[in-house]
């Protein structure tokens, strides 16, 4: 069993990655404007930043937790494609319009598997290692 100062230092850990990449993504989406990070690398960080975010509250392991944060992902993605922006009040708010996305697409749902994928490894491989040392 993992002691509440272990817990506390996956919530600090996890905060500071949450912060980290959400800068990354800040800086991505205002800064570059390329055909490959913005719409490919952003789209991966975008599920590791939602990941560490609920990891937050939910610092021990959860296997599936890549697998949801993937649907989530993927439901969103289908909002786009309905254009779930349009028929929200924020619809002119430029900042929400980001948020929510008003394009579908399918590589889109591609890099979020790859980042999903990512996340899957790391929660096999890294914390299945830490769980076997606390044994």
């Amino acid at each position: 069993m993992k002691s509440s100062g272990k817990t506390g230092k996956n919530r600090l850990f996890y905060t500071m990655l949450f912060l980290l990449f959400t800068a990354v993504e800040v800086l991505i989406a205002v800064f570059v404007h390329d055909k490959f990070v913005r719409p490919y690398v952003g789209d991966m960080l975008v599920v590791i930043v939602i990941y560490c975010f609920v990891r937050i509250f939910i610092p021990k392991q959860c296997r599936k937790l890549p697998l949801y944060i993937f649907l989530f992902a993927v439901a969103v993605e289908v909002l786009q494609y309905f254009h779930l922006a349009d028929f929200l009040p924020v619809s002119e708010n430029r900042f929400f319009r980001i948020l929510l996305g008003s394009v579908f697409d399918w590589k889109d749902i591609a890099c979020y598997a790859v980042g999903c994928g990512l996340l899957w490894a790391y929660e096999l491989f890294f914390l299945r290692r830490d769980i076997d040392k606390e044994r």
